[in-house]
C-alpha cells in the first residue's frame, strides 16, 4: 500500500479532470474514492456532468472549456499537485482547453507533473461519452501529453484501428499508442474475457512489461478503468516510477474487483472500501 500521511500533516495531492457519474460507480466519484483510500488528497476539475445509473448513460452536459481549464489552474496554482489524470473529456474544445492548461502548468510528459490519460470514449454499456470528431483530438492533442495512456480494448480499437485479440496484437497496439506520443502506453487485457488471466501490457518504446492477475468472475466491474488510472496517478504523485506505479495499481484494482458489490439493476462498482478494514 502507499504510505499514509500522519494526522495533521498535508497529504500528497492529485487531480482528476473528468466527468461525474450520478450513480457513483465511475468517473470523478471512482477517482476520488481511490485517491482518498490511497491516502491522497483528491482535487477535481469537472469536465462533464452525466446522467447515469448502473444500466446506462442517458445524457450528459459539457462544462464550458474555459471553466474546465480554470478549475485546473485554480487548483494547481494554490494547492499544488503531484500528479494528474484525465477521464471523460467529451469534446474537441474541452480536450484542447485541458491540453493548453496542462502545457501552461507543466503537467504531462514534457513537464514536471506526471499525467495519466484515460481516453474515455464510451461507458461500459456502450453509451458514447466522446463526440466522434473528438477522437482526432485525443490522438493528436491529448495522448502526446501523456506520461502514461491507459485505454481499454474498445478505446484501443477506436484510437489505433487495431483489434486486440492476443499478445501479438496487444504489442502492436502498444507500439501504435506509443507512436502517437505517449511516454508509456498500457494495453489493458481486462476485456479479453476468454483468458484465465487479465494481463496488462506496458510499453515505453523499448521494453514490454506484463502485469497479470487472475480473472475474477464478476459483472460488477463498473469503474475499473477509472480506478486503475487513478491508482497509477496516486503512486506517481508519491514519486513512484511508471512501472512501479502500474504494478501497484494492478494489485489495487484486483482487490477492488474482489470487493465489488451488487448495486441497482445493472453492473455494480469495483470497490476500494476493503481498504477501510484495519486488517487489510
Amino acid at each position: 500500500m502507499l504510505p499514509l500521511t500522519p494526522d495533521g500533516q498535508t497529504p500528497v495531492r492529485a487531480l482528476t479532470i473528468a466527468g461525474t457519474d450520478s450513480g457513483g460507480g465511475a468517473g470523478i466519484q471512482a477517482d476520488s474514492r481511490t485517491m482518498a483510500l490511497c491516502g491522497v488528497h483528491a482535487c477535481v476539475a469537472v469536465a462533464a456532468v452525466t446522467v447515469q445509473n448502473t444500466v446506462g448513460v442517458s445524457g450528459f452536459h459539457e462544462i464550458p472549456p474555459r471553466i474546465v481549464a480554470d478549475q485546473v489552474r485554480a487548483v494547481v496554482r494554490d494547492i499544488g499537485i503531484g500528479a494528474a489524470k484525465t477521464g471523460m473529456l467529451a469534446s474537441t474544445a474541452i480536450i484542447e482547453a485541458v491540453a493548453g492548461v496542462c502545457r501552461e502548468l507543466g503537467i504531462g510528459r514534457a513537464g514536471t507533473i506526471p499525467l495519466v490519460v484515460d481516453p474515455v470514449a464510451a461507458s461500459m454499456h456502450g453509451d458514447p461519452l466522446l463526440h466522434a470528431e473528438a477522437l482526432e483530438a485525443v490522438r493528436t492533442t491529448l495522448i502526446p501529453l501523456a506520461t502514461v495512456v491507459t485505454p481499454n480494448l474498445d478505446e484501443v480499437r477506436l484510437i489505433t484501428g487495431i483489434e486486440v485479440v492476443d499478445d501479438p496484437t496487444a504489442r502492436k497496439a502498444a507500439e501504435a499508442l506509443h507512436a502517437l506520443g505517449a511516454q508509456w502506453a498500457i494495453v489493458k487485457g481486462g476485456h479479453l474475457r476468454a483468458s484465465e488471466f487479465s494481463t496488462d501490457l506496458l510499453y515505453d518504446g523499448d521494453t514490454f512489461r506484463e502485469f497479470s492477475a487472475p480473472r475474477i468472475a464478476t459483472g460488477n466491474d463498473h469503474g475499473g478503468g477509472d480506478t486503475l488510472a487513478a491508482a497509477i496517478a496516486c503512486a506517481l504523485a508519491h514519486g513512484y516510477s511508471v512501472p512501479d506505479a502500474v504494478e501497484f495499481a494492478k494489485e489495487w484494482t484486483y482487490r477492488c474487483l474482489a470487493a465489488s458489490y451488487d448495486l441497482g439493476a445493472g453492473h455494480g462498482p469495483v470497490s476500494p472500501l476493503w481498504r477501510l478494514r484495519t486488517d487489510a
